[in-house]
């Protein structure tokens, strides 16, 4: 079987499962399980084949015509080469990971084999958008990923949190994608084609006319579904869906094909220059502001939600400094970790019944309760936190390295100023994730007090994922030697200078907060400020229990868990900046304020304009004939000497007019 065919069975794979699944969810419920798992598993080695057969070679292409469009074709396009053979065995194997978790994790969910069918639909998404060699077919995989999102983020749909959360990421989505779909067009314009490799010849060949115009568009885009400043609202509400959802939206998919697209593009955007610093911009406020949002969160999975925000702006900020190999480097390490850390958070969260880290810091004996959660989250954190040897570790430093390049002037892809911004965002929050990272493993894992009730032990099937993600966690940032291979030789060495301070910058960020822990909670303890003891759960049923514990939607235990914490860390580490910082700096109410509302406005105007106005045109294009009816309705009286007496007047007028007419013509 060629390469080729190989590759095209890799989205196919869990399309079909995806359809199957949705055709005989009621039918047949016993094949559900294995429709699900099954496919991406299957797509997983066969995307390693691909990976391996390709091997950093030159790059495969295959197309054929699609459908004739008059101007600018539509092909049916691969485009394989380092880059997405590697990002494509990251989206099947955490695909796969999700799917054999979720077997668990919602085993009693009645909507499971919808949920299992979406999910196998969103990986085929991704993986068409990874293996994709023209833009149109891209964007179809890209759509179809937002879809996806907005029914899995809304799986829980009786609670009003995950129907807006659902409703505002697929709107937030969709504000970014107007101006990327014109971006599409305009650069398709200017090079004549949606191909993949023919548009990068035409910008190697200086055939793009419009660059930075064509670059800002485009970004839009990336920023809304990479969750980047200012579009970056949408991702810590999407934890109102399943924990799984989380783990593949934050680690393989949707929020990783901004990055990869800009990847795929990057000579387009570094054909501006300008283009490039709005990028190291906007990558350097998401890290700082994320990092300091996630260092006041509370609850888990919205630290782990910012905390995706900030990574994701390690990596736009590498390829803000011209460097894809950095940035899919950082793109693969942290699929890694980072789904680990969800499905992690997910049996933490079966074992504790909360989502709430204050009531985790007022339970006892969490470590042991959920020891598999506790040692593989233990070593997602540090992997996070970019401590050596660690995966984080490499890939970061990969990214800061590429950063001290181009600030120092030994690169002339990207401006120095670009370089600038980027290095010092980076060392700036590399301090600050250690800090929360280090706050969340404390708060979650070192509580005080009596035990919680017990909820069941977590399904076998769900420890074992953790173990298998916690492997690449660990080691992969070792592969970066063997990754270069496949990116085109190029080198992911760390190097000294920002090693060293970044490392430094971590381990600072670490003890401070721990030293902040030790000092906050006996304070507390001593003062009696932090409420002692169990929350206590409110009285209600084993089912709905259940239910609260996998939506993570009202914590168990009622508002206690919702009270400030002065043994929270965070609160005297951020002082002031702390309430702005728990509200994700007001950014929402800035949204409302300035498209909300306006669009509110608008409606109604719109609603007021159309009932008094244009309907008032509708309801007199009724009633004047009904008005003119009404007229000769009252002429017809049924008498007939009226009506002759009517019909000579009328031919006697005309008699008459007929006379003068000939008499002026004489």
């Amino acid at each position: 079987m060629t390469t080729t065919t190989l590759a095209v069975l890799v989205p196919v794979l869990p399309l079909l499962g995806a359809l199957a699944g949705l055709a005989l969810g009621r039918v047949a419920p016993g094949f559900v399980r294995p429709l699900a798992v099954l496919p991406p598993l299957a797509a997983t080695v066969l995307a390693a084949l691909v990976a391996a057969r390709q091997h950093g070679g030159p790059a495969i292409n295959a197309a054929t015509e699609l459908t004739p469009t008059g101007s600018v074709p539509v092909e049916l396009a691969l485009h394989l080469d380092g880059f997405a053979v590697v990002v494509a065995v990251l989206v099947a194997a955490v695909a796969t990971c999700v799917q054999l978790y979720s077997t668990g994790y919602l085993r009693e969910d009645p909507r499971y084999p919808s949920y299992a069918a979406l999910v196998s639909l969103f990986t085929s998404a991704m993986l068409l958008v990874v293996y994709s060699g023209d833009l149109i077919v891209l964007l179809v995989g890209w759509e179809v990923m937002g879809i996806c999102s907005y029914f899995l983020v809304g799986h829980y749909w009786e609670t009003p949190e995950a129907r807006s959360a659902s409703l505002k990421a697929f709107l937030v989505t969709k504000l970014g994608d107007v101006p990327f779909l014109i971006g599409l067009f305009a650069l398709a314009a200017d090079t004549g084609s949606f191909r993949i490799t023919r548009i990068l010849d035409a910008v190697g060949n200086g055939g793009l006319d419009h660059p930075t115009l064509i670059a800002l568009l485009l970004l839009a885009g990336v920023a809304g579904k990479s969750a980047q400043f200012p579009l970056h609202i949408w991702l810590p509400d999407a934890m109102a869906g399943p924990t799984p959802v989380s783990a593949l939206i934050h680690a393989a998919t949707m929020v990783a094909a901004g990055v990869y697209f800009v990847a795929r593009l990057l000579p387009v955007f570094a054909a501006s220059a300008a283009a490039l610093v709005v990028l190291a911009v906007m990558a350097a406020v998401t890290m700082a502001g994320s990092a300091l949002a996630a260092l006041a969160q509370d609850d888990i999975k919205r630290v782990l939600a910012y905390s995706t925000i900030g990574q994701l702006g390690y990596m736009t900020a590498a390829l803000a400094v011209a460097d894809r190999s950095a940035a899919v480097f950082h793109l693969l390490t942290h699929g890694a970790f980072k789904a680990l850390l969800f499905l992690a958070a997910g049996a933490l969260i079966h074992a504790a019944g909360t989502n709430s880290l204050t009531a985790m810091a007022r339970t006892g004996a969490l470590r042991t309760r959920a020891a598999d959660a506790y040692w593989t989250m233990t070593v997602a954190l540090l992997a996070l936190a970019a401590l050596p040897p660690f995966s984080g570790f490499f890939s970061k430093e990969a990214v800061l390295g590429a950063a001290e390049r181009a600030a120092t002037g030994h690169t002339e892809a990207a401006p120095a100023v670009a370089g600038w911004i980027v290095l010092t965002a980076g060392l700036a929050t590399a301090l600050l994730t250690a800090a929360y990272a280090t706050r969340l493993w404390l708060r979650a894992f070192h509580g005080q007090g009596a035990e919680r009730p017990v909820h069941g032990s977590q399904p076998l099937v769900m420890n074992v994922i953790l173990w298998v993600l916690a492997a690449p966690s660990l080691a992969l940032g070792l592969a970066y030697g063997v990754l270069g291979d496949w990116f085109g030789g190029a080198s992911l060495a760390p190097t000294l200078t920002t090693s060293v301070l970044a490392t430094g910058l971590a381990l600072v960020g670490g003890l401070v907060t721990y030293g902040t822990w030790r000092h906050t909670t006996a304070l507390a303890a001593a003062t009696g400020a932090r409420p002692r003891g169990p929350l206590e759960p409110q009285a209600e049923s084993e089912a709905e229990m259940a239910a609260e514990v996998l939506t993570g939607h009202a914590p168990e235990g009622g508002d206690l868990a919702e009270r400030p914490d002065p043994a929270d860390p965070g609160r005297l580490l951020l002082g002031p900046l702390h309430r702005h910082a728990v509200a994700g700096f007001h950014l929402d109410a800035a949204a409302r304020a300035l498209f909300v509302r306006p669009t509110l406005a608008a409606a109604r105007l719109a609603a007021f304009l159309d009932r008094e106005v244009v309907e008032t045109y509708v309801r007199a294009s009724a009633a004047v004939p009904r008005l003119l009816g009404t007229a000769v309705r009252k002429s017809q009286t049924g008498n007939a000497q009226t009506y002759l007496t009517v019909l000579l007047a009328g031919a006697l007028v005309l008699a008459v007019a007929a006379v003068l007419v000939t008499a002026a013509g004489a």
